[in-house]
């Protein structure tokens, strides 16, 4: 489940996305109105772009862009997932030193965002061709 949010950098209308468990979090800069009729491409491009610039190889990411059934679009619900977008959109806007405004694709500004401190106990590891997103949870003692 990813929640997908427009945003505002730098006065450009910007796809703003993050997974449900792991907060695993990608940006894409400056899109196009003709881009936003197709949101369900938009997405899994930019997914395919983002995991490729993190390390992920080819045949993980489409094994786990296969696994999906198709993309069904809905509102977002719920207070929690709201909270998780904002927060990724403030990571986001603290982090846009790391923005290239030459492309689409941020892989820098992920990587910033996906390092934070509040990302601390996300862990995304292949096993035989799959990608798994995890929360791992810590205990305070």
């Amino acid at each position: 489940c990813w929640d997908l949010h427009v945003i505002q950098l730098r006065g450009c209308r910007c796809l703003l996305a993050v997974h449900c468990l792991s907060r695993y979090t990608f940006v894409r800069y400056d899109v196009p109105s003709l881009q936003w009729k197709d949101l369900p491409g938009l997405f899994r491009e930019g997914l395919l772009e983002s995991l490729t610039a993190a390390g992920f190889p080819t045949s993980a990411i489409d094994a786990y862009l296969r696994q999906g059934e198709e993309i069904s679009l809905t509102r977002t619900h719920g207070r929690r997932p709201v909270a998780f977008l904002n927060r990724a959109w403030e990571d986001v806007l603290e982090l846009d030193l790391c923005l290239d405004t030459s492309r689409q694709a941020q892989p820098l500004l992920d990587h910033a965002v996906n390092t934070r401190q509040a990302h601390a106990g996300v862990r995304i590891h292949v096993i035989t061709d799959e990608i798994h997103f995890h929360k791992i949870k810590t205990s305070l003692r």
